[in-house]
């Protein structure tokens, strides 16, 4: 007892390295790395935040240097003094035709000639003793028409309509109103609405014309890219009642559709007002952008994690090596064994547990190598006989038929069937002993049936009708023999309907597949039979060569194959045999 207590003496090998991994490496490094990660990964989500908050204002501070840009060109108009004094002067004749052409027209050219995007200028006058100078556009877009952009009309053209008459009061310099009036919407346009005053009364400003500034919403919203901000984002311009005027990026809204709530909530919003338009721009900024702006902090900590582990572990591996060694020489003795090689072996020097561990490894895959070949044997031999039995039960069946039908030959002096029929008896025996095998090539399977069917014509004559339809390609294959003959037995013996019977032969190659199917055109068999055929309480009664036939094929090919059997009394009956597709030259890996 004494010297076995000695031979435990010593530290466990898992305490060992739980000691060792993790006072030196696994518990500092993730508690050093959780830190470091998290601080830095909020420092550079906030500044994120923050870059993409500034690119967004960028954006509305283009947007609102273009608008401010209108209401400048606007105002060429607007403060013009010389412009009111022609608009207000009622002349008509040469005087209205000399203030149109010649100060009218030029400043309204000049006008738009002064804008950095296209836009359409459209001036409706009190004063109806200047003419009319407009086109007609059909329904299309104007800023796509061809000629001046520009239309001049008198006000009674708008003086009904509610976006006039709801007009703010003016204020001096200051009252304007961007919005969709008249086909704006339809075209994606918007419009700067503004006043023409007589400033002669400035207590009593007076309204002598009004201004329609069109331009189109991509050109005012140009600066609007969602790429500025990154793949995935949106960015949508919404008016006043929260529909969408305007958007940028991969997204399913259509313009005018309301940006629902539960759109918003999965993303990280950012909201600028522009005032001039009353409207916000909204951007939609996936959590993947944070997610990569955090990435290379993510990865630092990373590699600086693996270095710390890398510079602890070389500390550890000289504590390590030793027992992880013997410890990969286990692993791969347990990897052979599981591989099903059980004369792998390991030896270790010294008295610890490994050499304990090799000792009981070398006997256990002795033990079970042996235990296996045993086994193997035993099994073999056991399905060999189990094989042969069966393949034993089935010839005198047919030969006591067989023998039975000379018997009636002889008695009734029919020499010349007689010798027929026993020359086939004779090469259907030939065939079905094949040395002894249990498995012929299909095709002397098929050489027997065609001699079994020769035996049972000298019988029956023109009552039996056989027809072959096989495919040639299953000649390849082989079969464990005697499997079609006790069908054709079984029909002949329980199928007859009338004084003639049909029966087809069908032989096909199904992918990794060969079935069979022999049909008749017999009486069927009754349903309650059919139910006992395969019953494992009942068979034992009724269908020996059948069962006999399935019993062969599972114990050679496995339980997926074998046969089934479809019957309808008065129609006939269907046959199916299923087989594995088994070359010659390929063993199934079963019992052969």
């Amino acid at each position: 007892m004494t010297a076995h207590k000695k031979e435990h003496h010593y530290i466990p090998f898992g305490i060992k390295l739980m000691i060792t991994y993790s006072l030196f490496i696994i518990i500092p490094v993730l508690l050093v790395g959780y830190a470091a990660n998290m601080i830095f990964t909020n420092s550079i989500q906030e500044q994120t935040r923050e870059i993409n908050h500034g690119t967004l204002e960028q954006m509305k501070d283009n947007i609102s240097y273009r608008i401010e840009d209108m209401s400048r060109i606007s105002g060429m108009l607007y403060f013009d003094s010389n412009l009111a004094f022609y608009l207000r002067h009622l002349e008509e004749g040469w005087v209205s035709y000399e203030a149109t052409t010649k100060q009218l027209l030029p400043k309204i050219q000049t006008t738009i000639e002064s804008a950095n995007n296209k836009m359409r200028l459209a001036v409706y006058l009190h004063n109806d003793t200047l003419p009319e100078i407009y086109h007609n556009y059909n329904n299309s877009d104007p800023l796509k028409a061809e000629g001046p952009l520009f239309d001049l009309y008198h006000i009674a053209r708008i003086k009904d309509r509610p976006w006039y008459m709801n007009y703010p009061k003016e204020k001096y310099g200051q009252t304007m109103q961007w919005k969709q009036v008249e086909g704006d919407a339809k075209f994606e346009h918007i419009s700067l609405l503004r006043r023409l005053v007589d400033t002669n009364s400035p207590l009593a400003l007076k309204e002598i014309g009004f201004i329609r500034i069109s331009l189109r919403i991509t050109d005012l919203l140009g600066s609007v890219d969602f790429q500025k901000i990154g793949n995935g984002t949106k960015i949508f311009a919404l008016d006043e009642s929260r529909k969408i005027m305007f958007s940028s990026g991969d997204t399913d809204y259509n313009l005018g559709e309301t940006l629902s709530e539960k759109e918003i909530a999965n993303y990280w919003v950012i909201d600028e007002v522009i005032p001039q338009l009353n409207w916000h721009l909204v951007a939609l900024v996936p959590n993947d952008i944070m997610e990569q702006a955090t990435s290379k902090v993510r990865l630092w900590t990373i590699f600086i994690c693996l270095a710390c582990y890398i510079i602890f572990s070389i500390a550890g591996l000289f504590v390590s090596r030793f027992y992880s060694r013997r410890v990969s020489k286990i692993v791969r003795v347990l990897d052979a064994f599981q591989e099903g090689n059980f004369q792998k072996s390991i030896h270790f020097k010294g008295k610890d547990e490994f050499t304990r561990i090799s000792v009981a490894l070398n006997e256990m895959g002795q033990n079970i190598d042996e235990l296996i070949q045993e086994l193997y044997m035993t099994n073999l031999k056991k399905k060999e006989a189990e094989l042969e039995s069966l393949q034993a039960q089935i010839n005198p069946h047919f030969l006591y038929n067989t023998l039975s039908s000379i018997s009636r030959l002889a008695k009734f002096g029919e020499v010349d069937k007689l010798q027929r029929m026993v020359l086939d008896l004779a090469k259907f025996y030939r065939l079905s002993l094949n040395e002894g095998r249990t498995v012929i090539p299909i095709k002397n399977e098929l050489e027997q049936i065609n001699a079994y069917i020769n035996i049972q014509k000298t019988k029956f004559g023109d009552s039996l009708q056989v027809m072959f339809d096989v495919e040639s390609d299953i000649i390849r294959y082989q079969t464990v023999k005697l499997i079609l003959q006790p069908f054709i037995e079984n029909a002949l013996e329980h199928a007859w309907y009338g004084d003639r019977i049909n029966i087809r032969i069908i032989g096909r190659l199904e992918g990794e597949l060969i079935t069979f199917r022999i049909i008749d055109d017999g009486i069927g068999i009754h349903p309650e039979i059919l139910r006992q055929l395969f019953d494992p309480a009942e068979s034992l009664n009724v269908g020996f060569g059948i069962r006999n036939v399935d019993e062969r094929i599972k114990l050679h090919f496995g339980p997926e194959y074998g046969v089934k059997i479809v019957s309808k009394r008065g129609m006939g009956t269907s046959v199916n045999i299923t087989i594995l597709a088994q070359k010659k030259d390929k063993p199934s890996g079963r019992l052969s």
